[in-house]
């Protein structure tokens, strides 16, 4: 596999630089890193899925798949400090700069740790799964990301997915809607597509 972001071990020389950012009204201070996604700023779609799934109705913990430096899983579990996120990447870099970020930030409610897709994780019982996909790594994995969901969502729970139009939501809805039937597109703009699959 190409170098890029979905590496295990990103080869990229480390070049690391640190910038702040408000997510639901919090102020955060991230660290960021060379080989890493989104290294200069939250991108639109992470922006966009964590600003949609505040509305979501939570009673039970909460699954970050390709978690990164963080944001998604730090802003949710700020605003949610009843609710263990779990955080998860195959990215051994971004893994280490997620937890500095939320050390840095008092973020005390989350596990972090390296799993190939959902590999490592061990619980089934999640009320939701967030995911911004790593589009690089093709689409075999991303799909390998939802059929693993089916398995570790609790009945009810949702899988919550961000993708663009041109980056393949027309085939993403049409598997999640293979795998869980109960599919709704829950907000668009900019050609980003939020969807919430609902394991019944």
């Amino acid at each position: 596999m190409s170098q890029h972001y979905y590496s295990k071990n990103p080869q990229t020389k480390s070049n690391p630089r640190e910038w702040t950012d408000i997510l639901l009204g919090e102020k955060f201070r991230f660290q960021t890193d060379t080989g890493v996604f989104s290294k200069s700023e939250v991108d639109f779609g992470s922006r966009l899925l964590i600003e949609t799934f505040k509305e979501a109705d939570l009673d039970g913990p909460i699954l970050d798949v390709g978690c990164g430096y963080g944001p998604i899983g730090m802003a949710i579990a700020k605003k949610n400090p009843q609710i263990r996120v779990h955080m998860i990447d195959v990215n051994t870099r971004a893994i280490e700069l997620a937890k500095k970020n939320v050390e840095k930030n008092d973020v005390s409610n989350v596990e972090i740790y390296e799993s190939d897709g959902l590999s490592a994780v061990e619980l089934n019982d999640f009320s939701a799964i967030l995911t911004n996909p790593p589009i690089r790594a093709g689409k075999e994995t991303i799909f390998r990301f939802y059929e693993e969901a089916t398995l570790k969502l609790a009945d009810g729970g949702s899988l919550w997915v961000v993708i663009q139009k041109k980056q393949g939501a027309p085939s993403t809805q049409m598997k999640l809607e293979e795998l869980f039937g109960d599919v709704r597109v829950v907000d668009k703009k900019k050609g980003y597509f939020i969807f919430e699959a609902r394991k019944i």
